[in-house]
């Protein structure tokens, strides 16, 4: 028996695909104290040998969390990390006085890991020594198997009918010491996961979609570290604007000399200036401080010497050749914007409307989003350079080629391949 069935041994689990738990009248039992009490925080090598030796003893899967200082601290690096498994009770360990969890990744290494979105926690995991070979991902399952609701506190309550309070799931958890209400909730956020992953493999088991889950965890645990993003400014919220080359070269400067006080300060880089202000000032191009002070997110609040440092940055632009200015746009992988097939290539713009037409309408079968069915981007490529013969076969090795998995071949390439043969061209 769980944790969560001693809590409350007399309540069903609600398995129920998304539909209405058959207790919908009854109220979620607000899940307000860990069962064991909050654990004190690990952040002694003393203290984290002694929840490793716990957690190596215990038995069945382990439920794993993280909490970071988005909003708050440069990079997204994990602030405190909760775990709970079956024989060693809950933990919450300090990564900032425990920075290296190698040895705890390595005395879970054969067990299954259970996370709630696991691509958001497996980033700043990694910067710290844990990475499973294997998971369980409890969003991923609610997606597949066709909840409208997939946030943990959604799935708790309609699976398990307990309820979660989530009040502080953006606080800034960089806070020395942490408050207790924060390590309540933290502690809580993991109370139920085992139970969640239990009830959700059942289901996903009930609808014939268990080993399509499983190739997805697979496929999430085996992914590598995602690349670093290519010139990250041209990310900055409302680029759109930006039209001339200069004025892009503004921007990055700007973003530039922002992320490096930012990394310097470990502060979040929109705390140091924000995104619009960066706009701004790359569109006006101020020759003087006093020029750049009129603009907004540049006003008196900010000092002398901030501002000069602004302005410099402006300045390093504009001194810029024009050899040396960016060029709008990045280079395209891949297909172009589907809003110009229309016009590039009518017979592709054919293929992709009946594509789409017929992914939507297996998903909607399946009772499941239709990204989680097939990605847009790899219908997309297909239908801008469908395979030669346009045979299943060819198609299945077009769609393996893009990364699909292998349950998504079986169900997406009969359609795509009729779709690639069928579509008129559009005149």
């Amino acid at each position: 028996m769980t944790d969560a069935h001693k809590t409350a041994a007399e309540t069903a689990l609600r398995t129920t695909g998304g539909a209405p738990p058959d207790d919908v009248d009854k109220a979620p039992i607000p899940l307000l104290e860990p069962r064991e009490g909050i654990p004190p925080v690990v952040a002694t090598d003393e203290a984290l040998a002694e929840v490793v030796a716990a957690f190596a003893a215990g038995t069945g899967p382990v439920a794993v969390d993280a909490e970071r200082a988005s909003g708050y601290r440069y990079g997204q690096r994990a602030y405190l990390v909760q775990l709970r498994r079956e024989g060693a009770g809950s933990a919450l360990i300090d990564p900032v006085g425990c920075p290296d969890l190698s040895a705890l990744g390595e005395a879970l290494s054969d067990t299954e890991w259970i996370l709630h979105a696991a691509t958001q926690d497996l980033p700043c995991l990694r910067e710290i020594g844990m990475v499973p070979s294997r998971l369980f991902d409890t969003e991923l399952a609610g997606r597949l198997a066709g909840f409208p609701r997939v946030g943990l506190g959604a799935m708790v309550e309609s699976v398990l009918g307990y309820a979660l309070e989530k009040g502080h799931s953006a606080v800034d958890w960089s806070t020395r010491p942490l408050p207790e209400p924060w390590l309540r909730y933290a502690a809580l956020d993991v109370e139920l996961l085992v139970d969640l992953r239990d009830a959700l493999e059942k289901e996903l088991d009930r609808q014939g979609k268990l080993e399509w889950a499983r190739e997805e965890f697979d496929a999430i645990a085996a992914a590598p570290p995602a690349p670093p993003r290519k010139d990250p400014w041209r990310r900055t919220s409302g680029m759109h604007k930006v039209r001339r080359r200069r004025q892009m070269a503004a921007v990055r400067e700007l973003w530039t000399a922002r992320d490096r006080i930012a990394q310097r300060r470990d502060v979040s880089p929109g705390k140091v200036l924000s995104d619009s202000a960066i706009i701004e000032a790359s569109l006006a191009l101020p020759v003087t401080v006093n020029a750049l002070t009129a603009l907004p997110g540049f006003g008196h609040r900010m000092g002398r010497r901030q501002l000069e440092q602004w302005q410099a940055a402006i300045d390093r632009a504009r001194a810029l050749s024009d050899a040396e200015l960016p060029q709008p746009g990045q280079p395209l992988q891949g297909p172009p914007p589907p809003r110009s097939w229309a016009d590039k290539d009518p017979a592709a713009a054919a293929r992709l409307s009946a594509a789409r037409a017929a992914v939507s309408e297996l998903a909607e079968r399946l009772n499941m989003p239709q990204e989680n069915l097939i990605t847009p981007d790899t219908v997309r490529r297909v239908c801008w350079e469908p395979p030669g013969d346009r045979s299943e076969a060819a198609v299945a090795g077009a769609l393996a080629s893009h990364g699909a998995r292998a349950w998504q071949i079986e169900q997406v390439t009969p359609l795509l391949a009729a779709a690639l043969t069928d579509a008129p061209a559009k005149s």
